[in-house]
């Protein structure tokens, strides 16, 4: 369905995407170089999702989001140097240091809060929905959760409330269960659920329900400004089940490089497409995925406009990663700032 994107909407989510997968791989970089030491979750594999979700919002609209956020952050147009300076527990970071990568957040481009308690953010973002329909300016809230979010006592209630009040919230419920190990294969925690059809949860108190393929950009897309729409006249509530096979970094407790750095002439040929993850780059990599259309589409021009991108990424990537590092530690006379007692 990639080709359903106008080109330059199309254009303008490879680079978000791009951008969100080299911030990841500097990350796990970080990670390797022993920069910072908090438990850290990665983005990767979802892109298509997050992207286009997010670009279907408005400068207006209000964001909630879970332990897997920086794809968020960045998405919505957070400065990736900040954003890495925040990880590394730098002053200069988008929290002042304080939340490292589990909390991140810019409460400046509409993000209320990160939680990375499993559920938080459903609740968070009922409440988030309540004040948008409150304010009566036609904004919304979009909450990202995980699958696992859905065994969670507040989730039922946060969806029942939600649905009651008609608020204008739109629950993404990012659905990276396929081929997860899970506690059974010593991986990390996954889906534990009675129910076969999530959406189902959601039809149950009159919630309209969507599922798709989360590596669809143009699926995605379409489907958050069809519920962006919905939400915007007040007919109430939409959930967005995307599904998407899990990345095989993000199944061991901790990330590993399985992967490797993404090599985007992939995309169009250039670089052979082998290896144990071959499957994955062929089929469920959402960034090589629309590289490859934009490749097969552009011709010649589209593969040279591709490679200066990713020049431009990584370059800006690098200077993220510079900026952090050199980035201060906060003061020791700061700590009890923003201490409520």
């Amino acid at each position: 369905m990639t080709e359903m994107l106008p080109e330059a909407h199309a254009w303008r989510l490879m680079e978000t995407m791009l951008l969100m997968r080299r911030f990841e791989e500097a990350v796990l970089q970080m990670a390797a170089e022993k920069r910072f030491g908090s438990h850290y979750h990665l983005y990767i594999g979802q892109e298509a999702t997050g992207a286009p979700a997010i670009s279907a919002l408005e400068a207006r609209d209000n964001l909630a989001t879970t332990h897997r956020n920086h794809g968020h952050i960045i998405a919505r147009g957070a400065d990736p140097g900040r954003a890495l300076a925040e990880i590394l527990g730098r002053a200069t970071g988008l929290n002042g240091g304080r939340s490292g990568t589990l909390h991140l957040c810019e409460p400046a481009l509409g993000f209320l809060s990160t939680s990375a308690v499993v559920g938080g953010c459903i609740s968070l973002s009922v409440g988030g929905g309540y004040a948008c329909k409150q304010r009566g300016d036609g904004s919304v809230m979009a909450g990202f959760f995980g699958d696992g979010a859905l065994e969670e006592g507040v989730s039922f209630e946060a969806l029942n409330i939600a649905s009651l009040w008609k608020l204008p919230v739109i629950f993404v419920c990012e659905n990276n269960s396929i081929d997860a190990w899970g506690t059974a294969k010593d991986g990390f925690p996954t889906l534990v659920h009675a129910s076969k059809d999530l959406g189902s949860i959601a039809r149950s108190v009159d919630i309209a329900t969507v599922r798709l393929d989360g590596i669809d950009a143009a699926a995605v897309h379409a489907a958050m400004t069809d519920a962006v729409a919905r939400c915007r006249s007040g007919a109430g509530p939409v959930f967005i089940e995307a599904v998407t096979k899990r990345w095989a970094g993000s199944n061991p407790l901790w990330p590993e490089p399985t992967t490797g750095t993404t090599d985007l002439r992939m995309a169009w040929g250039e670089a052979a497409v082998t290896g144990e993850h071959r499957e994955w780059y062929a089929h469920f990599d959402p960034v090589l995925r629309l590289a490859r259309h934009l490749a097969e589409s552009g011709g010649t021009k589209g593969v040279e406009r591709l490679k200066k991108l990713d020049r431009e990424v990584q370059a800006r990537m690098q200077e993220a990663v510079k900026f952090a590092v050199d980035s201060p530690m906060p003061a020791p006379e700061s700590a009890l700032e923003h201490v409520y007692a």
